[in-house]
C-alpha cells in the first residue's frame, strides 16, 4: 500500500507542540484579520498542554477551522475559540471553535468533512472557498490520533470540535 505524502511528513517531524501557544498565535492572526471584517476572534479558555505531533499540520487544522468560523460569522461576533484539558494524560485536549452564523444543516454535518464540499449556501468560491479547508483538518487531526466533529449550537451558530492527544504541563 502507497503511503499518504501527509503520513509521511508526519513521521519525519514529530516534536512537542505547545497547543496552548499554537491556538493562541491561530486567533491572534485571525482576530487581526477578522476585525477589518467587523468580526472579531476571542479564545475564552487556554489551558497549558502539549501534544506530539507536527506542528505545520497542527497549525493548518486549527487555522482552517478559525478562518472558515470567522467567514460564517455574522457581522459584529465573534468567534470563541478554546482549549481545555483535564489535568491527566487519560484525557484529550479539547479545541473548540463556535461562530455566531447561521450553522450547517443536519444532514450536511458529517459531509463538510469531505473533500469539495460546501453546504448550498457556500456552493460559490466567491463565498465558500473550495471545500477542502475541512477536510484537510480532518485528515490532519486524524494523522495525530484525533478526532475532529462538528454541532449546531442551541442558539445559533456552528461548534467545531477538535480532540487531540495530550501531555499536561
Amino acid at each position: 500500500m502507497l503511503e499518504h505524502p501527509l503520513e509521511r511528513q508526519l513521521s519525519f517531524q514529530m516534536s512537542e507542540v505547545d497547543l496552548a501557544r499554537l491556538v493562541r498565535e491561530v486567533a491572534d492572526d485571525a482576530d487581526f484579520e477578522a476585525r477589518s471584517r467587523k468580526r472579531s476572534v476571542h479564545v475564552v479558555e487556554c489551558d497549558e498542554c502539549s501534544t506530539k505531533g507536527t506542528e505545520e499540520l497542527l497549525r493548518s487544522a486549527v487555522e482552517n477551522v478559525v478562518r472558515n468560523a470567522v467567514r460564517y460569522t455574522a457581522e459584529g461576533t465573534e468567534v470563541e475559540v478554546a482549549l481545555r484539558v483535564k489535568n491527566d494524560n487519560e484525557n484529550p485536549a479539547v479545541i473548540s471553535v463556535r461562530d455566531h452564523g447561521q450553522g450547517v444543516p443536519e444532514n450536511a454535518m458529517d459531509k463538510i468533512f469531505h473533500p469539495f464540499y460546501r453546504t448550498e449556501d457556500a456552493r460559490d468560491r466567491e463565498s465558500g472557498g473550495s471545500g477542502l479547508g475541512l477536510a484537510i483538518t480532518s485528515r490532519a487531526v486524524r494523522l495525530h490520533g484525533g478526532s475532529v466533529t462538528a454541532a449546531n449550537a442551541i442558539d445559533g451558530g456552528l461548534e467545531i470540535t477538535i480532540s487531540l492527544p495530550v501531555n499536561c504541563s
